[in-house]
């Protein structure tokens, strides 16, 4: 993995860098790994994330097929 820094401007390389472990998983990954996990855990929790993203997938389907708008996030009151 290779990030650029540019104009001496190393918070902006650090978050980029952040940026792109985020996407690969690699804290994610981390976290896991950080305990031993069963291999029945293991099991179970893989099985939930595909069921996760399984049932994502048929509504971001089923809404693209209505042709109804993504449903908005919760509205938070604005701080004061």
């Amino acid at each position: 993995m290779q990030v650029v820094v540019r104009d001496n401007n190393v918070d902006q390389a650090l978050r980029a860098l952040k940026k792109k472990l985020q996407r690969e998983g690699v804290f994610r990954e981390m976290k896991l790994r950080n305990y031993y996990e069963k291999p029945s855990e293991k099991k179970a929790r893989q099985k939930a994330e595909a069921v996760r993203r399984a049932r994502k997938l048929a509504r971001k389907r089923a809404q693209r097929e209505s042709g109804l708008p993504a449903p908005a996030a919760a509205a938070r009151p604005a701080r004061p």
